[in-house]
This record gives structure tokens, C-alpha cells and sequence, in this order.
């Protein structure tokens, strides 16, 4: 069974088949959640679409086939570069002992930041060298996608789109959980109501974060990235 085929996209919701919470970032940049609910056409699709490369930013331990996930054959993905970027280190204890039970919440974006900015560093380095359009992904596409996205939008210059991107990426992976078969160990289906209560609350925090990190050019340049990737970084973002 394919619960992709029940799933309703959400405004703005890229019609690449099989993705769930997939939509434009700025410039040459996409998000979406876990390749893996991608179906072949879904893949032949980003390709139409200028893709050629999906940076993962999940642990290499998170990254399987699950069973209801389609069949894709590798040549489906030809032309597409997959890159494994992980944004956390299992085994911080500072991390691991806030974010529990996983990075879940735009109030932990800031603890990121402060303990992993190497490999943020290494992910944004990633999207400055790409050669064409770029997909970036976590499990859900929602807040290790929602981290990056944020930079990115502060990077071009679009910091009124942050808090709208959060906003649909979580209505985006709830509305997965309403007609996924596979149980989420920890998230379940949320009404409206309670939907609208998480989105302020991640509101909140999403704009403490942005006051406290102030420019992401500033912070990138901090964890060593150079004035050239940078530059081209921010050019590839503010492309129209």
C-alpha cells in the first residue's frame, strides 16, 4: 500500500510523486521530507524539474527502506547526486540530553547551532558547490529541513517567509500522520486546534532563534565557511 496516494498536499506542495511536505525554499533550493516515500516518477520528475542534487540530513542509521515504501529502481535516480550530510554527531551528550527524543522543535534550532556548526558548515558548503538545483531532506522536512531552510531564506534575504515555511511543514508532515499506515512511535495526527496551539509555540521560538543567531552570513562565516562558497551561496539563493 501506497500512503502517498491519499496524502493531501498543502499550499505551495511540490507535485513530485510520493513526497511528502516537498516545496520550494528560494532560489536554486528545495525541501521535503525522506526520499525514500518518493516513487520512480517522483524521482524522473525532480529531474524535470533542474534537480541534480538531495542532500540527506539524517544519520546514517535513519536511512533505510521501510515497507511501505516504493520499489525504485536505481536508474530512476540517474542525474541526481544523493549526498549524505548528517547535521547531528550521535553521542553529544549536550544534544542527546535536550533534544529527546530526537530534534523535534524550532526551540532546539539554537542548540544545533551552538554544537554541530561544522556540519552545518559542511551542508551549506554542499548546497555553494551544486551545479544546478538542490533538494535538502530529513525524516519528516520539518525541523532539520526547517533549520537550513531558515538560514537559506535569512541568506536571500526573505526573512518574512520563515515563519510561513514552518507553518506548512508542520501541517505538511501532520497531515502524513493522518494517513500514513506505519505508527510514529512519538507524533500522531493532530487536530486543528491543537495544530494551531504547536505553530504559535514553534513561532515563538523560531523568532527567539532568529534574534539570537541575527545573520546567518555572520554564523557561516564563524564556522570557517569561505567568502566564496558564501557569496556564491547567497546568489544561488537569491535567484529568481
Amino acid at each position: 500500500m501506497n500512503q502517498s496516494l491519499n496524502y493531501q498536499k498543502q499550499t505551495g506542495d511540490l507535485p513530485w510523486a510520493g513526497a511528502v511536505n516537498a516545496r520550494h525554499i528560494c532560489g536554486a533550493f528545495y525541501r521535503m521530507g525522506r526520499h525514500e516515500w518518493l516513487s520512480a516518477e517522483g524521482w524522473r520528475q525532480m529531474q524535470r524539474d533542474g534537480i541534480t542534487k538531495v542532500i540527506d540530513l539524517r544519520n546514517p542509521s535513519e536511512i533505510h527502506r521501510r515497507e511501505h515504501d516504493p520499489a525504485v529502481p536505481d536508474a530512476s535516480l540517474a542525474g541526481i547526486e544523493l549526498v549524505n550530510l548528517p547535521l547531528e554527531t550521535p553521542g553529544n551528550q549536550r544534544f542527546e540530553s535536550m533534544a529527546v527524543p530526537y530534534m523535534n522543535h524550532t526551540g532546539l534550532y539554537q542548540l544545533v547551532c551552538e554544537e554541530f556548526g561544522g556540519q552545518l558548515r559542511a551542508v551549506f558548503e554542499g548546497l555553494a558547490n551544486s551545479q544546478g538545483a538542490t533538494v535538502i531532506h530529513c525524516s519528516a522536512g520539518r525541523d532539520r529541513s526547517g533549520l537550513i531552510a531558515t538560514l537559506l531564506l535569512d541568506l536571500a534575504g526573505l526573512e518574512d517567509r520563515i515563519l510561513v515555511h514552518d507553518e506548512l511543514a508542520v501541517r505538511g508532515i501532520n497531515e502524513w500522520h493522518r494517513v500514513s499506515g506505519r505508527k510514529h512511535p512519538h507524533e500522531s495526527y493532530r487536530t486543528e486546534e491543537e495544530l494551531r496551539g504547536i505553530i504559535s509555540e514553534r513561532a515563538e521560538a523560531l523568532e527567539d532563534f532568529c534574534a539570537w543567531i541575527g545573520s546567518a552570513r555572520t554564523y557561516l562565516l564563524a564556522q570557517g565557511m569561505g567568502v566564496g562558497d558564501l557569496e556564491r551561496l547567497r546568489s544561488l539563493a537569491a535567484q529568481r
